[in-house]
Order: C-alpha cells, then sequence, then structure tokens
C-alpha cells in the first residue's frame, strides 16, 4: 500500500480512502496500483466481509490525473482497469462513500461499486467530452444501465454535472445523508451486510452481476449451479440451525 491509499479496518470492513486531496484525490499510478492492493486483501482475507471506497478531504475523486496522463502515466492495472476496479470487481461487496466530486474516472468507479452512499451536496459526472476524451473506463457502459438511457445520454454528450439529489431520483446513489456522514452511512450498510452470511452474500452478488450478461435460460442454470454449493453449505445449515434454535448464526463462510 502507498501513501496515495490509506486503508483501516471497521470490525468486518475495510475502509479504502484515495488520499491525494492536493488534487482532489485524482488517480494516478499510486493510487490504481494501492486500491488494487487493497481490494486483493479484501478479497483474500477471510475476517473482511466488505468493502468501502471513499476518497479523503471531503470528495470523492476527480478522476483520471491529466498532468500524470500528459506525462505518459496509465492510471491503470492491467486486465483490471482504471484503479484495478472497473474492469475486475472485487468478490466481496463494495460500497461507495461519496462526498463532495466524483467525476470522469471518479463516477466511473463509483459505476463499479454495489452500492451507493451519497452526501447531499455530492456531484457526478462523466464531462470528458469536455476534454476531448470518452468516458471509457465504464461510466458509457454503466450509467445507461444504472439510470434510465435517454438521461444517461444526455450528461454522457453535454459533459454536465449531476448533483446528488437527482442522482438519488433516478437511482444511482441508494441512500442520501447529510454532508460529512457518506462514510458513516456506508459503514451501517456495511455492518447489515457483514451481519449475514458471507458465503450467501459473495454468491448474491456473483449471481447478479454474472446474470446481467447471460440469456436468461443461461442465467438460470449458472443460479441453480451456484444454488447448489450454497445450500451444500455448512452456513446454510448453520443459519437454519441458528434459526430454528433461536440464536445468532456463527458463519464460517464455507
Amino acid at each position: 500500500m502507498t501513501d496515495s491509499v490509506l486503508c483501516r479496518r471497521d470490525g468486518s470492513t475495510l475502509v479504502i480512502t484515495m488520499n491525494r486531496p492536493e488534487v482532489r484525490n485524482a488517480v494516478d499510478g499510486s493510487v490504481a496500483s494501492g486500491v488494487a492492493a487493497a481490494l486483493d486483501e479484501l478479497d483474500e482475507d477471510r475476517s473482511l466481509r466488505v468493502g468501502v471506497l471513499t476518497g479523503a478531504a471531503g470528495t470523492f475523486s476527480a478522476g483520471m490525473d491529466l498532468k500524470a496522463f500528459l506525462a505518459g502515466e496509465r492510471p491503470e492495472v492491467p486486465g483490471r482497469g482504471l484503479a484495478g476496479l472497473t474492469e475486475s470487481q472485487p468478490r466481496k461487496p463494495l460500497i461507495a462513500a461519496v462526498e463532495g466530486h466524483a467525476l470522469a474516472g471518479g463516477c466511473e468507479l463509483v459505476l463499479a461499486c454495489d452500492i451507493v452512499v451519497a452526501a447531499q451536496d455530492a456531484s457526478f459526472g462523466i464531462p470528458e467530452v469536455k476534454r476531448g476524451l470518452i468516458a471509457g473506463s465504464g461510466g458509457l457502459l454503466r450509467l445507461p444501465a444504472r439510470i434510465p438511457s435517454g438521461i444517461a445520454v444526455e450528461y454522457a454528450l453535454t459533459g454536465r454535472t449531476m448533483p446528488a439529489v437527482e442522482a438519488h431520483r433516478w437511482g444511482l446513489v441508494n441512500r442520501l445523508v447529510g454532508s460529512g456522514e457518506a462514510l458513516s452511512g456506508a459503514l451501517e450498510i456495511a455492518a447489515e451486510i457483514a451481519a449475514n452470511g458471507p458465503l450467501a452474500v459473495r454468491t448474491t452478488k456473483q449471481v447478479i452481476r454474472e446474470s446481467k450478461s447471460l440469456p436468461t435460460a443461461s442465467a438460470w442454470d449458472r443460479q441453480r449451479e451456484l444454488l447448489g454449493v450454497v445450500l451444500a453449505s455448512a452456513d446454510a445449515r448453520e443459519g437454519a440451525a441458528a434459526f430454528v434454535e433461536k440464536r445468532q448464526p456463527h458463519w464460517l463462510g464455507e
């Protein structure tokens, strides 16, 4: 991990903070490698259940560091995309906690997360066209899937910024909170998720992700395959036993 990305644990949640406040947490190579390493830790550590991605000093991220780009640097991880996230999401749930701006690549990082908590005065946008670029780290692929297509097209072509209140109305933001409260709101949701069976949570995310790219019949077949693994797991037996015995379950994650 580098100073450009800070990690801390909050129970079974890993909080990943992009830490370049002097450039509004713009993503350069050090941020990309740091976030990628943190996501690897999230997936590999059995004691971790959920990740939260946020930015330091009251802003999420202004996107790709254009000065680094002009110097020939690409803030991507081969095969994994921008910040090691946009083309290869972690198996475990990832929540975006957004304060201030989430623009360009910053917005694309948000779109790669499973759940979004945002301060009421936050804003989102893919303004790449204003710089002669395109939102090529998932913005043009994911935004029309998250909000009405016509609205997504308008924002993509104009490069206009979307206030968090509007983003919440269109369904891009799951939960609106007061200014400065995005991280605490994200941690509340993370705690709810972490209380559930870890194998079931990972598989639920897997089914949702994979089904988007499969024909309906194939999606049902894949779900049956994954469901069989869950039904045969120790966690499934533990969950049923805990319900019958009126106690809290003790998950093994398998």
